[in-house]
């Protein structure tokens, strides 16, 4: 039986982060592949880009497989880099969107990958790798995610825009946070431990002036009465958080995969998103996993779901589907599992096509979370829309 009383933690990291930085390089360069594929009016649909950036003092070097327009220069991609470094915030000595050095080490997708992929070379698109998938949702939050990982990603969203609305001058890009969150009854109802690391760019500012700072936004972006007299703060607790970024700790792509995701409420299949295009299931796959589980509990059908997707390099349909629902639902998971085969085509294809991947829609995904989000009118966040309510409910009758 599930445990009704305890304590759940929670991390964020802002976009500021070392591997966050690296994340929306990667990503930046996806959508510069789309976004070129569009205007020569080649189909986004065969575009290939598997990315990843390393980020040191001033140094970004970004390495992958790719295929698609040939206006996609390295004059582009180093642009697109400097560009997100400079709308992240760095111009700091020891990482500076204008300075760094940007070396590029992209090349040619493998022809015996693409032989397993191409809709051109098959009646039915391969998945571009293999590996499981996992998607969640719960009531917890307005948004269907667990209630820490949805506060933590809150407290660093409002600091950020304090940061970049010129409100709060002193405030780096560079942040993490944490949440512990008590939960009563397997409901969530408050705080007992808060912490946050936020970049300061006065040297001289301590803990003490940090925490005058930044409690009010974390009290904005808590419910009201989660924070008491017993809560405990930890505001930049090693005294200093001055230098920040990949000048203070080298960032890679990939390496939040938690944090992307559910906190650690729920699996994860190990695979990372960001510098991926959507034949890359890891994250088509693990958004149509979301999709589907956020739709169940949206349904009424469940309040907490975990969807495990499987797939094989080249093989089209998905291998295995399963649901858990946690002892939340009377539906039988066996029928859910039939009816969630029929309301959408799990292939790599199908999901693309259903959610509109193929699209220069992920460098806004590379923080605070690719769960949790609003659908936007341009595609953007399209799997978290709810919009599979009526055919989920008439599948299962």
């Amino acid at each position: 039986m599930a445990r009704k009383n305890y304590l759940f933690t929670s991390e964020s990291v802002s976009e500021g982060h070392p591997d966050k930085v690296c994340d929306r390089i990667s990503d930046e360069v996806v959508d510069l592949f789309y976004r070129e594929a569009i205007a020569q009016g080649m189909n986004p649909a065969h575009v290939r880009v598997a990315c990843e950036t390393m980020c040191t003092t001033n140094r970004a070097i970004i390495a992958g497989e790719y295929r698609g327009p040939v206006s996609v220069t390295r004059k582009k991609i180093e642009a697109a880099a400097r560009a997100a470094i400079k709308d992240i915030g760095y111009e700091q000595d020891g990482f500076h969107w204008e300075k760094a050095k940007v070396e590029i080490l992209l090349h040619s997708q493998s022809a015996d990958i693409a032989q397993g992929v191409d809709a051109a070379e098959k009646k039915d698109e391969g998945a571009g790798d293999q590996g499981i998938m996992f998607g969640y949702a719960c009531d917890e939050t307005p948004e269907l995610m667990p209630a820490p990982i949805y506060y933590a990603h809150r407290i660093l969203q409002e600091l950020s825009e304090a940061r970049r609305s010129g409100k709060e001058k002193a405030l780096g890009p560079d942040a993490k946070s944490q949440v512990t969150v008590q939960y009563k009854n397997g409901k969530p109802v408050g705080v007992t431990q808060i912490v946050v690391s936020q970049q300061h760019l006065d040297e001289k500012l301590t803990s003490k002036d940090m925490r005058k700072l930044i409690e009010p936004y974390v009290k904005k972006a808590l419910p009201k009465g989660w924070i008491t007299k017993d809560t405990v703060w930890h505001i930049n607790p090693t005294g200093k958080f001055f230098i920040g970024g990949p000048d203070g700790d080298c960032g890679l792509t990939g390496r939040k995969i938690i944090v992307d995701t559910y906190g650690g409420a729920a699996p994860h299949g190990g695979g990372a998103f960001s510098g991926k295009d959507p034949t890359k299931v890891d994250r088509s796959a693990a958004y149509a996993a979301r999709y589907l589980a956020k739709n169940v509990v949206a349904a009424g059908l469940a309040k907490r779901c975990s969807i495990q997707l499987s797939y094989a390099i080249g093989v089209a349909q998905p291998l295995s589907i399963y649901v858990d629902t946690h002892g939340t639902s009377k539906i039988d998971e066996k029928k859910l599992e039939k009816a969630l085969a029929k309301v959408m085509d799990l292939t790599p294809r199908g999901i693309r096509n259903h959610l509109g991947l193929n699209k220069p829609i992920y460098a806004r995904t590379s923080s605070y979370g690719h769960f949790g989000r609003k659908a936007e009118k341009d595609g953007g966040f399209s799997w978290e829309k709810t919009d599979l309510i009526k055919a989920l409910k008439a599948a299962v009758k």
